[in-house]
């Protein structure tokens, strides 16, 4: 997606550590109507996949589930971090491991809204080395339903999620990945 590859370049910045910050469009303050683009075009990339909901993790994916959910017409369900007074019942549990945040978080899913037979888009913010996804894969595997793809804003290339992801015969669709990036330049892979 261009619009996306230009606003990386002209608002995000990169912090040492291969860090990609986006705070100003997409993590931590929202730029709605663009978030609502790449919803459009998330939508249109999986539009004949018969998708029934949309599964994210919190909190930077679901934004950008959001914008893709309100143009498919889809619920969204977030795997929350950590299990809180307000999660009863049975629950899907697993563990990922955070490449920016540098820590490992209980991923949960109350049982309720994954039901066998759903067909089901993962979305998420980035996909650097693979875990919030793999996460995700493994709770909705354990559910029984059926994984028709995931949609990622920014994937990084030059790591290796991507890669495992899609070995894993899971269709990846990301709206702008990038090959390589230093203090200065950001580049981006053709698609």
């Amino acid at each position: 997606m261009k619009a996306l590859e230009e606003k990386i370049l002209k608002e995000g910045v990169v912090l040492p550590g291969n860090i990609l910050k986006v705070g100003n469009f997409l993590n931590h303050r929202l730029d709605v109507g663009f978030l609502c683009e790449m919803g459009a075009e998330i939508a249109r990339l999986f539009r004949d996949c018969g998708i029934n909901k949309i599964v994210t993790i919190e909190t930077s994916g679901i934004a950008i589930a959001m914008g893709a959910a309100i143009h498919m017409g889809v619920p969204v369900v977030f795997a929350k971090k950590n299990k809180s007074k307000n999660v009863s019942g049975e629950v899907y549990c697993t563990e990922v491991v955070s490449f920016t945040h540098k820590n490992v978080s209980q991923v949960i899913v109350e049982k309720k809204y994954l039901e066998a037979g759903d067909k089901v888009l993962l979305v998420d913010d980035f996909l650097a080395n693979g875990m919030a996804l793999k996460g995700l894969i493994s709770i909705c595997r354990e559910a029984g339903v059926e994984i028709c793809g995931a949609a990622i804003a920014i994937e990084k290339g030059f790591q290796k999620g991507g890669e495992e992801i899609r070995a894993m015969g899971i269709r990846v669709e990301s709206l702008a990945i990038v090959e390589s990036m230093t203090d200065d330049s950001i580049t981006f892979r053709e698609q």
